[in-house]
């Protein structure tokens, strides 16, 4: 019996170029708060620049807010909220990678309302409290082919002295406009171009194997798989093509038009409690190097479905008993992890210790645990200790 709800209200304008559109189509304000990264690559691009001059084209008064870090935190979410109050601003734009539009998103809900952004956090040590009112509206221009988060209502930040990394969203935090342009996305060097094609894969894969999937999400879901598959390692090797970057980048909206329409499941739960810990983990590595045992795992208890994925990634499972079909994913994940110049990560280089492993389980199920619950697999803690264990290097 088919049961789902299709809601997705974001305005997507997709195609090499069409970021010029920014100068003539309808925004939703006359003063936008431009968030994006401390790390000056907006600048450097010459991105921050095309944008800023497109929205004094279209009549849109300017503040710029640089403080986004790769693992972005709870302080510059309420920092940039207040300046956004301050300066009057009646919109947010997040111009780069998934860690500045989420900010965005972030900041919007922020502004709108009172107290500070964790208030509003439903797990851990967040105040569960509801919106009074809804965000104000956000523009997302991704520089990325990673997140998708263009294309859905969620954002994460991390509190540092917590340690915890949530995700959360509502209808309000959906952006009212993205412009997805792949030729922003060319001078991505190969090593973040890899991460972060490898996190819109987990997305799309998460989203098939989820309780929460529908048929539209399944269909994008395998449009994403069979594209990054194909593409990513060509983008690697090669980031100057823009039919390669424009393949990603609907790749990776698709993927997340999954997380809007179905859900990632808890390998993103033990991921966030890895680089809550240890920020400097980027997010696509953190899932990579979790991945092949966690999805052996997933193989065992949803063959079926973990073969559909593997024979999306090419993988010929024609003659296979039903469980070596199932395992045939973990194959075709481990030949892509290995293509894309990403099979050497290990835990220990980020500072991640055996000891803390009991630790880190611990807040994947405590701050994430709504992923568990939409997990094809029941995942106790034990099951989570086993998977990093197997999981560290």
């Amino acid at each position: 019996m088919l049961d789902f709800t299709f809601h997705m209200p974001t305005r997507i304008i997709f195609g090499a170029g069409r970021l010029a559109e920014l100068g003539r189509t309808r925004l939703p304000g006359r003063k936008a708060l431009v968030v994006i990264s401390a790390g000056g690559s907006m600048r450097r691009t010459g991105h921050l620049d095309k944008v800023l001059a497109l929205l004094a084209q279209n009549g849109c008064a300017t503040v710029i807010f640089e403080k986004i870090q790769p693992n972005p935190v709870l302080i510059h979410v309420d920092e940039g909220a207040a300046l956004a109050r301050a300066e009057g601003c009646d919109f947010v734009l997040g111009l780069g990678g998934g860690s500045t539009i989420d900010s965005a998103k972030s900041i919007a809900l922020a502004t709108a309302n009172p107290g500070s952004y964790w208030d509003y956090i439903q797990s851990g040590t967040g105040g569960r409290k509801r919106p009074e009112r809804p965000a104000l509206p956000v523009v997302a221009i991704p520089t990325t082919a990673g997140t998708g988060t263009e294309a859905d209502p969620w954002t994460v930040i991390t509190r540092e002295d917590t340690n915890e990394k949530i995700g959360w969203g509502d209808d309000s935090t959906y952006p009212a406009l993205s412009i997805v342009d792949p030729m922003l996305m060319v001078s991505v060097p190969p090593a973040v171009t890899a991460m972060t094609g490898m996190d819109a894969f987990f997305h799309a894969a998460e989203a098939y194997l989820s309780t929460a999937r529908q048929p539209s999400s399944d269909l994008l879901a395998l449009e994403a798989v069979s594209l990054i598959s194909q593409f990513l390692p060509q983008a690697v090797k090669d980031g100057n093509s823009v039919q390669v970057r424009t393949m990603l980048a609907w790749a990776s909206t698709a993927a997340g038009l999954c997380e809007s329409l179905s859900s990632c499941i808890s390998h993103h739960s033990l991921e966030h409690a890895l680089s809550a810990h240890h920020p400097a983990l980027p997010h696509g590595a953190g899932l990579v190097m979790l991945s092949l045992p966690y999805f052996e795992v997933m193989a065992r208890f949803q063959p079926k479905r973990c073969a559909d994925l593997a024979v999306t990634m090419g993988e010929d499972i024609e003659g296979m008993e039903l469980r070596e079909q199932g395992l045939a994913l973990v194959t075709a994940l481990r030949k892509l992890i290995a293509a894309v110049g990403l099979d050497g990560l290990k835990m220990s280089d980020y500072g991640v210790t055996r000891e803390e492993i009991p630790a880190l389980a611990r807040n994947a199920r405590e701050t994430m645990g709504g992923l568990f619950a939409v997990t094809p697999v029941d995942l106790r803690e034990d099951a989570v200790i086993a998977i990093f264990e197997k999981a560290y290097r």
